[in-house]
């Protein structure tokens, strides 16, 4: 009988493709050892303290697939990883705030278990009053964290946090922290504060969900990866641009923010490529003003 995770609609499977050993070695040879020596660029800022005005949201991208987000009255944190190294993957790019100066924060929200994502050092140094939310699976991995509460939550249930209404959405990815706990959930978290949605998707392959997402919500700013896509092990589980702008299309988002990307060299694919592509693809569509690129740290008001 399959595993129940090898039952879940979105699920990848852990299991490599043919060829792994081929694209493994490309990705040694030509992108982990080139960035062992290279110096990190960019450079950490302040972050903004004070609440945006009202009917706003700020975004702050902080790299990877860490934001911090704004609302007039809450503050929130996705997947927050100032890691400066995962095992032999260097971090290229500078934490785009500082750790230890955050605003008082009322909500942590995590995507899920891999390492890049669950950062238990950054989440060890964070304070939030309505605690943690993991997917399903993943709760025993942040309970002793520091949390006063932690939350688990199955793909389409929806929870209120003071206030914010959050919905943990589906995605087409893998949960396992290790190759055995595939029990662990996976996902993508909206949250609403007043009028003002956000969409923040973890890590996805392009999937037919985000069409229905886009039926039950009304998103305001989505955050899409666009990075890793030509994966060492050759299974469908991120993204590229342009199914990135695609899914931003399906989702019926007014504006899209691209993550995970340029931070740790986790793909095959030129570090400069998944940028210039969703740029090109972008323009090609008509949609570049909807399409917007911060620099790690700089806040994005809508």
């Amino acid at each position: 009988m399959a595993k129940e995770s090898e039952k879940r609609e979105g699920y990848s499977g852990v299991l490599p493709k043919k060829g792994w050993p081929a694209r493994n070695y490309r990705f040694w040879r030509h992108r982990l050892i080139p960035q062992l020596l290279k110096k990190r660029e960019g450079s950490t800022h302040e972050p903004i303290l004070v609440p945006p005005e009202d009917g706003l949201l700020r975004a702050t991208w902080i790299g990877h697939a860490s934001f911090l987000v704004q609302f007039e009255g809450h503050s929130i944190i996705f997947d927050p990883n100032w890691a400066n190294w995962h095992g032999p993957v260097k971090r290229q790019i500078e934490p785009g705030l500082h750790l230890n100066n955050l605003p008082e924060l009322d909500l942590v929200l995590v995507s899920h278990a891999h390492f890049d994502h669950l950062h238990k050092k950054s989440l060890r140094e964070i304070d939030a009053g309505q605690g943690i939310v993991v997917p399903q699976g993943s709760g025993s991995l942040v309970k002793k964290l520091g949390f006063p509460n932690v939350t688990e939550m199955k793909v389409w249930e929806e929870r209120e946090f003071a206030g914010m209404r959050v919905v943990h959405t589906p995605s087409h990815h893998w949960g396992a922290r290790y190759a055995a706990d595939t029990h662990r959930n996976y996902g993508g978290f909206l949250v609403g504060s007043g009028d003002r949605k956000v969409f923040h998707c973890g890590d996805s392959a392009y999937f037919g969900g985000f069409k229905e997402i886009c039926e039950r919500e009304k998103i305001c700013l989505a955050f899409l990866p666009i990075g890793a896509y030509d994966a060492p092990s050759g299974r469908d589980v991120h993204m590229n641009p342009e199914e990135a702008i695609r899914a931003f299309g399906e989702l019926g988002a007014d504006l899209m923010i691209p993550m995970h990307y340029g931070t740790f060299p986790l793909g095959n694919e030129h570090p400069d490529e998944p940028i210039e592509r969703l740029v090109k693809e972008a323009v090609r569509l008509g949609i570049a003003d909807r399409v917007i690129v911060p620099e790690a740290g700089k806040a994005i008001e809508v």
